[in-house]
């Protein structure tokens, strides 16, 4: 038999596998029992150009968000070597106890939002070596503060620790390791979520390192060699299947990072034009991405973007991903 021949019959047999997964992705209901909760970063909402505390008070009064992602973002606490400053997450943390709404709180070198690893800008000149009892000094201090916060639902410890993106160094696992033993000598009472990409990964490392696992959910991305790419391709049941295969249940797994806001070139959120951001978000795809999650029978997903639902409410008057977030199931 050729070469071609061989060829031909992978291709085919892949195209079949793919078809049968669409057939079986046809047939698939929808959770209607998902909750929606929301990922914010204060940094990010300043760069927008608002008031981080105005705009928390939006989502959780406002729109009704019950669950929340925050992170303990390194570069913020200890700018100065050895001294903390928790002003911004005390507020947060205190305002969400305020208003029983349940924190997932994310900590680590590595947590949510560019650059990915946002280390101190004393610590960027050491070596991964070099900074590492100063990244658990950090955590440590974190974990002991909030521990007790009636806030808090989960910790989140690191965010993707393997994924290849953003500005970081690779991550042994045996130092994911040690953080969440870390995190689970100082506070045996809050479960521990470790999370991986949806679409870059096969969960091996990660699905089963803490007592939850969380995805992200990217359905346009934009890259600068290839421009914008769709996983439209890709059927929801992609997701269940590498539940299944790492032995993680449906029920104890979560859409961290839900796409609900555009990927634009360069990540120049505050100048984005409507016509460039329509390329990887809409009204009607934050629709599709809202049935696609629910289609993977998670139980909870975190929606990505509500920073800028805020800065689309408030600049240019589109009021569509607001309306449309109110009405989902919070709790």
């Amino acid at each position: 038999m050729n070469f071609l021949k061989i060829s031909l019959i992978v291709v085919g047999g892949i195209i079949f596998l793919y078809l049968i997964l669409l057939l079986f992705d046809y047939f698939l209901q929808t959770n209607k029992n998902m909750v929606f909760g929301v990922s914010f970063s204060p940094t990010y909402t300043e760069y927008l150009g608002y008031d981080y505390q105005t705009v928390y008070k939006k989502i959780v009064d406002d729109w009704g968000f019950k669950y929340v992602r925050l992170a303990s973002q390194w570069d913020e606490v200890e700018k100065i070597q050895g001294s903390y400053d928790f002003t911004r997450l005390d507020w947060l943390m205190d305002y969400s106890a305020k208003r029983d709404v349940k924190v997932v709180l994310a900590v680590g070198r590595k947590t949510p939002r560019w650059p990915e690893c946002h280390l101190p800008v004393w610590a960027q000149a050491m070596t991964y070596d070099q900074y590492r009892q100063d990244w658990l000094d950090y955590m440590s201090a974190t974990i002991s503060r909030y521990k007790n916060n009636p806030a808090l639902e989960i910790w989140q410890i690191e965010n993707e620790p393997f994924l290849p993106f953003g500005l970081c160094q690779p991550m042994p696992k045996k130092d994911l390791t040690e953080e969440i033993e870390l995190a689970r000598g100082l506070d045996s009472a809050h479960k521990i979520l470790v999370t991986d990409s949806g679409e870059l990964s096969f969960w091996h490392k990660t699905a089963k390192a803490g007592d939850l696992f969380g995805t992200t959910m990217y359905r346009v991305v934009w890259n600068k060699y290839l421009g914008y790419v769709s996983y439209d391709w890709l059927p929801s049941i992609f997701y269940r299947a590498k539940l299944a295969l790492v032995g993680r249940s449906a029920g104890d797994a979560y859409v961290v990072e839900l796409q609900a806001e555009p990927w634009v070139p360069d990540q120049h959120m505050d100048v984005v034009d409507g016509e460039e951001y329509k390329k990887s978000m809409s009204i009607e795809r934050f629709k599709n991405n809202i049935e696609y999650a629910g289609r993977t029978n998670m139980s909870r997903s975190y929606l990505w973007g509500a920073e800028w639902w805020y800065y689309m409410m408030d600049k240019k008057g589109v009021n569509d991903f607001v309306n449309y977030a109110k009405g989902l199931k919070k709790y």
